[in-house]
């Protein structure tokens, strides 16, 4: 394993990063780290060599193998908001000796208790609620920017919809450096502003945990298809305008019930004129229940994708793909005959 590094602090999913800023410490949202990884099916693969059961999620397992690979000698985990086996994850990451802090979202959304849950987070990691604040002032201009990289994608329509999928992934924990990555967003930014705007024949949204799979973006793409909405890929950039820390954070819908998540979503078919939806599911996850729930209420054709490993776009989900951008081609057909 690479030697620890005290001011790194791994991350099972988005927290207060500027919590983290004010403590001095770089964020590593170990996520990131194990998708983007060389070989992320050997990541899995690793964790369950050393006993993670072939039926669990294929993300944690990935996280728990970049952990250690890592060194890391701390990790923040949230299992309230984020996912149950996150609790048994910290237990495994504790016995090997690994710092746990707990960071949980409260369920039902409740300002008053996440106040509280930010305080606690600052008082673990040495930081005050003042130095927290300032830290998120200092992250405005770059959220701005990531906010015109997302307008971009479907108003002016210079953006792919895999690039607008990376950048806002990224502002997770922001690759550890958020000075270089505003320098390189900014840079991107002015880029797109020359290019001529992408052609497609349906706008497409994308919806649940980015994908464990590779391709996907570029695929839809292929057929015509463009995505111009990443559902939570957004709300890790914390698209809405706030006024603290605690609004911020509870405007955040990927923490709380579906119903933020379908008044999100339906904003977006409507703003960006989405004519259909892609929902990716992971195996294994509570998320997938809630399919039902988004496919009742946003008004647009969905189709549900299910994935457990990392790897390619496999040939059964290319096919799905196809037959869903045709029953759109259809649908156009039908409505303008």
């Amino acid at each position: 394993m690479a030697p620890a590094d005290a001011q790194r602090i791994g991350l099972t999913a988005t927290v207060p990063v500027e919590v983290l800023l004010a403590a001095g410490a770089r964020a590593v949202d170990l996520n990131n780290v194990f998708i983007t990884s060389a070989d992320p099916a050997a990541l899995v693969q690793e964790a369950e060599h050393r006993g993670f059961p072939l039926n669990c999620c294929a993300w944690i397992k990935g996280i728990y193998a970049t952990a250690r690979r890592l060194g890391l000698a701390r990790v923040i985990g949230v299992a309230q908001g984020d996912c149950s086996n996150t609790h048994a994850l910290m237990e495994v990451l504790r016995s090997e000796g690994v710092e746990v802090i707990d960071f949980n979202y409260p369920y039902p959304a409740d300002r008053a208790a996440l106040s509280e849950a930010i305080d606690a987070l600052a008082d673990a990691l040495g930081a005050t609620r003042t130095e927290a604040e300032a830290a998120r002032r200092r992250l405005l201009p770059l959220r701005h920017t990531l906010a015109a990289i997302d307008r971009a994608t479907w108003d002016a329509n210079t953006v792919t919809g895999e690039e607008n999928h990376l950048w806002l992934l990224g502002a997770s924990d922001f690759g550890g450096d958020p000075d270089a990555y505003e320098t390189r967003a900014a840079a991107f930014l002015a880029e797109v502003r020359d290019r001529p705007a992408l052609a497609d024949r349906h706008r497409i949204g994308y919806l649940g945990i980015p994908p464990i799979c590779g391709g996907l973006h570029a695929f839809l793409e292929s057929l015509g298809a463009r995505v111009v909405f990443n559902e939570f890929q957004r709300q890790f950039s914390m698209p809405n305008a706030s006024h603290d820390l605690v609004d911020q954070y509870a405007r955040y819908t990927y923490p709380y019930g579906v119903a933020g998540r379908i008044a999100d979503i339906r904003q977006a078919v409507a703003e960006r004129r989405l004519d259909g939806l892609v929902h990716y599911v992971q195996s294994f996850c509570f998320r997938h229940i809630q399919d039902r729930l988004l496919r009742e209420a946003v008004g647009v054709p969905v189709l549900a994708l299910e994935f457990d490993r990392p790897g390619p776009l496999d040939g059964q989900s290319r096919t799905r793909l196809e037959a869903f951008v045709e029953m759109l081609d259809a649908r156009r057909a039908r409505r303008r005959g």
